[in-house]
């Protein structure tokens, strides 16, 4: 074993080929391709053993899918969370669009947060950009992207510390929105349901809906805020902790933890808006179905995946240009979850 590592520092420093990958893991050059390329006639040990000599030496099969004219291969690579979350397909298919538009094909890469992304797809050589999704704060792939000088934008996240070229939301202010309607409404007993503060989102939505509750005369305190995943399952727990506490009104990080939390309180028998308010964050399209019909604040999408587009084909142009950061204004869209606080009525009664 410590020869094995010995051996792979010295060839960290040098360009790895398949020939180093292959003395490594003990194979011949030829299996090793075979192995990286999932054909025939490997073995799942040896594939498996393949697959982490080439991790351990930081080796990616170079692509023969560009042009050898312009040195493109005509394909972007969106990297989203899984589609079962309503936000990703609301964000990609205009993206994917605007894509089109412009001659450019789409590969979704699948980031599901309970493993790593796998990596090859995205530094292979087979694509001309990246558009990222669901960076948290601490994500190293934007940092890897940008050394192996593949192009790139952040849409919809930050990350901590670099700046790369990025397209948000002003989330201060829209959370800052949100709590100025719900104090104007009457409501002193809020809760919220927040996202995760690994995410930019997440965090700045916490930080700043607490920030404006307070300056604007109200409180937050702890026993009326939950957090977790940007999930319905978040929105639904989070209206159960939350209700004992019997909140007039409840802000959600996102629009998909509103629908957990409005199905929460179905279930409870809780009527909506008569007995609590609940609004959301997003504007995406589901929000608007009659079943929902959710208060919510957020950008056209439509737009966002316009000006990330921009952002990135930009990049690809003049890969030594300054980096850009695109900040969109949000929009309150009233719906049928927010009413006058109960406490209200009940005193002008």
């Amino acid at each position: 074993m410590r020869n094995t590592r010995n051996k792979a520092r010295r060839l960290s420093a040098m360009a790895v080929t398949s020939h180093d990958v292959a003395r490594l893991a003990g194979v011949s050059q030829p299996t090793v391709s075979r192995a990286l390329r999932d054909q025939w006639g490997v073995s799942a040990s040896t594939r498996r053993r393949v697959r982490e000599a080439a991790r351990t030496l930081g080796y990616v099969p170079i692509q023969a899918g560009r042009t050898l004219s312009t040195q493109t291969s005509g394909r972007i690579g969106i990297v989203s969370a899984e589609l079962s979350n309503p936000f990703y397909p609301a964000i990609i298919e205009p993206v994917h669009d605007e894509l089109a538009r412009l001659g450019f094909r789409t590969i979704l890469v699948t980031d599901r947060g309970y493993e790593p992304i796998e990596l090859e797809p995205i530094i292979d050589g087979s694509l001309d950009g990246v558009i990222l999704t669901t960076t948290d704060l601490t994500s190293k792939l934007p940092c890897e992207l940008h050394r192996r000088g593949v192009p790139f934008v952040l849409l919809n996240r930050e990350t901590h510390g670099t700046d790369y070229d990025a397209c948000v939301v002003n989330n201060t202010r829209g959370v800052w929105d949100l709590a100025k309607l719900l104090i104007g409404l009457g409501h002193q007993r809020i809760g919220a349901i927040f996202g995760p503060d690994t995410a930019s989102t997440g965090l700045e939505r916490r930080t700043g809906f607490a920030r404006a509750v307070e300056s604007l005369g109200g409180s937050l305190p702890n026993s009326l805020t939950f957090s977790g995943s940007f999930s319905s399952s978040t929105g639904f727990e989070g209206f159960n902790y939350l209700w004992d506490s019997r909140p007039t009104a409840i802000f959600c990080g996102n629009d998909v933890i509103a629908f957990g939390a409005m199905n929460a309180a179905t279930a409870l028998g809780v009527r909506i808006p008569e007995e609590v308010t609940i609004v959301g964050f997003d504007n995406i399209p589901m929000s608007s179905w009659d079943m929902f019909g959710l208060t919510t604040i957020g950008v056209s999408l439509e737009e966002m995946a316009i000006a990330a587009v921009g952002l990135l084909t930009q990049r690809m142009e003049d890969t030594e240009r300054p980096v850009q950061r695109v900040t969109m204004e949000p929009q309150i869209t009233l719906r049928s979850t927010h009413a006058r606080s109960r406490d209200v009525e009940a005193e002008s009664h």
